[in-house]
């Protein structure tokens, strides 16, 4: 039998599922509102995860060549296309379609579905001020395959000075002053969320805010 494509996909599909029953209960007007994406409304971060169990590896790379190798911006454009064309109902139906697909873009490692799904539905309940559980047992595993990543920006050299230390998993990395917060906080940090989007304490989120604007 064939290693899975989606690292913990029973988890992944359910989180999916869990974002869509969220996604269900927002206002029209909670749609253009901005996420934690810099940039990006909800609507926006929606269509961008309907997207890694739709594009071909080939699309995406096509992209990343017509943004003159900017992925970000590939991205980005990819996302806000795709949200033009579908509306939220649409995306939402979607996204539980193939919540439990085993599919992930080529290109990708198989826990990259789980980080999508954990970070970007934080990027959407978080400033709708709505709660959307993100899982320690989940969170854990998403945040070791975070820190040392070049696709991530390596936060373990980003937060170089710091040390992480989660509240609700066995979890800790860096040296330094403290940074605390639940293992989806500390999720939110590594992958360039500021300090108060995150929500983490202690008495080195000063240092880890500084570490993030630079």
């Amino acid at each position: 039998m064939p290693a899975p494509r989606v690292a913990m996909l029973p988890e992944v599909a359910a989180q999916r599922h869990a974002l869509a029953d969220l996604l269900d209960t927002l206002r029209r007007d909670e749609w253009t509102a901005p996420s934690l994406c810099l940039g990006w409304t909800v609507h926006d971060v929606l269509a961008h995860l309907t997207l890694s169990t739709r594009q071909s590896t080939a699309g995406m790379v096509l992209r990343i060549l017509r943004a003159r190798g900017d992925f970000d911006r590939a991205e980005a454009r990819a996302a806000r296309e795709r949200a033009a064309a579908h509306s939220p109902a649409m995306l939402t139906a979607q996204l539980r379609e193939t919540a439990a697909l085993d599919r992930r873009v080529g290109v990708s490692s198989s826990w990259d579905p789980l980080v999508d799904v954990l970070v970007h539905g934080q990027d959407i309940a978080r400033p709708l001020r709505r709660r959307l559980p993100t899982p320690p047992e989940l969170a854990g595993p998403a945040l070791q395959h975070v820190w040392s990543n070049v696709f991530y920006g390596r936060p373990s050299r980003r937060l170089h000075g710091v040390r992480l230390v989660a509240t609700d998993a066995a979890w800790a990395e860096g040296a330094g002053p403290e940074v605390c917060g639940t293992a989806g906080d500390l999720l939110l940090l590594a992958t360039g969320r500021s300090v108060s989007a995150s929500g983490v304490t202690g008495p080195g989120v000063g240092e880890a805010a500084a570490r993030l604007r630079s």
